[in-house]
């Protein structure tokens, strides 16, 4: 059964950093796309960031230079490195795969097949 499990959220004061972590289970890693999305309350959930199985990463608008999303092949995990944090950043963060075959459309929720349970980040003022 695949399983995906978040870490490294938290709370943090505005203009501070998080890697948040998503380690796999029961998937070749490098045989799928692995996305970030994110949730605050009471908005839809959207996505941050993904990288693809042949390496390439693709990016929200609203990114802006402030993540970068990375994977460690040999430890099945992929992470999610996010600077000048916000209050605007206060969200639910979730790890999603999706077989690798899939090309494009990285930010369609309905593409993903395998979700976490999300980490929570709040950012204070």
């Amino acid at each position: 059964q695949v399983q995906l499990v978040e870490s490294g959220g938290g709370l943090v004061q505005a203009g501070g950093s998080l890697r948040l972590s998503c380690s796999t289970s029961a998937i070749t890693f490098r045989s799928y796309t692995m996305a970030w999305f994110r949730q605050a309350p009471g908005q839809a959930r959207e996505f941050v960031a993904a990288i693809a199985w042949r390496g390439g990463t693709y990016y929200a608008d609203f990114v802006k230079g402030r993540f970068t999303i990375s994977g460690d092949n040999a430890k099945n995990t992929v992470f999610l490195q996010i600077a000048s944090l916000t209050p605007e950043d206060t969200a639910i963060y979730y790890c999603a795969a999706r077989q690798g075959w899939r090309s494009g459309n990285y930010g369609q929720i309905s593409t993903y097949e395998h979700w976490g349970q999300g980490t929570q980040v709040t950012v204070s003022s």
